[in-house]
């Protein structure tokens, strides 16, 4: 049989996924990425180059499947967040991902995270257009729409990112119960979010200390 290069990558990218998620960059082993994807460990070192390289491919593809899956619908925010909240329940990998890589990789800025805030800002863009935050002017405008989708994203990750503690605060017996119940609260919360503006509006700038308060001002002296 010949040898099927794209199929060594494929199996070589999937065995990275799974170890990385469960071991991180510096736990995972190329010697079990090599034995799970049945093939030698020059062939990780000729397709991807190196153990750091492969951990950013697996990422960067992981972020792309779920950004081409699972998109928020302007007019349907709510519906959106139960497909999303879907999507990371059958791909909890990628939280542990996100995770491992927050613990472990260097905040360095590149071609993947310009493409990332490239994506983010076509998002928030797409929300702006659909009016999710109501009439807010300009840059504000812009500003609590950034707010509203990472709160989204919070609310839909950190069930996912501690399951178990998922599972105790919610005083449920398993984590399928609690994660039925957080996808209703989750889906009910992005839904009042996408409807009430003043919600997602950024805080007033808070009074300048060293400034005397105004009935202090008043005060006959």
């Amino acid at each position: 049989m010949p040898y099927d290069a794209e199929d060594t990558r494929r199996r070589i990218f999937d065995a990275a996924a799974a170890e990385f998620a469960e071991h991180g960059l510096a736990g995972a082993r190329v010697d079990r990425i090599a034995t799970a994807a049945r093939a030698n460990k020059q062939a990780i070192y000729l397709y991807y180059g190196s153990k750091e390289k492969l951990f950013a491919a697996v990422l960067r593809a992981k972020l792309e499947e779920v950004r081409v899956s699972v998109s928020i619908d302007p007019d349907a925010v709510a519906e959106s967040v139960g497909q999303m909240f879907d999507w990371y329940r059958e791909h909890p990998e990628l939280i542990r991902l996100l995770l491992w890589e927050a613990l472990e990789v260097s905040d360095e800025s590149g071609d993947s995270e310009r493409e990332w805030r490239d994506g983010f800002r076509e998002k928030v863009g797409q929300l702006v257009d659909a009016g999710a935050v109501g009439d807010l002017p300009g840059d504000a405008r812009i500003r609590a729409t950034q707010d509203l989708l990472f709160t989204i994203m919070g609310l839909i990750s950190w069930n996912f990112a501690v399951p178990r503690m998922c599972r105790l605060v919610l005083d449920e017996e398993t984590d399928q119960a609690a994660l039925a119940r957080r996808r209703e609260t989750v889906v009910e919360v992005a839904r009042r979010l996408a409807a009430a503006p003043d919600v997602a509006a950024p805080p007033a700038s808070a009074p300048d200390a060293a400034a005397p308060p105004a009935a202090a001002a008043r005060a006959p002296r």
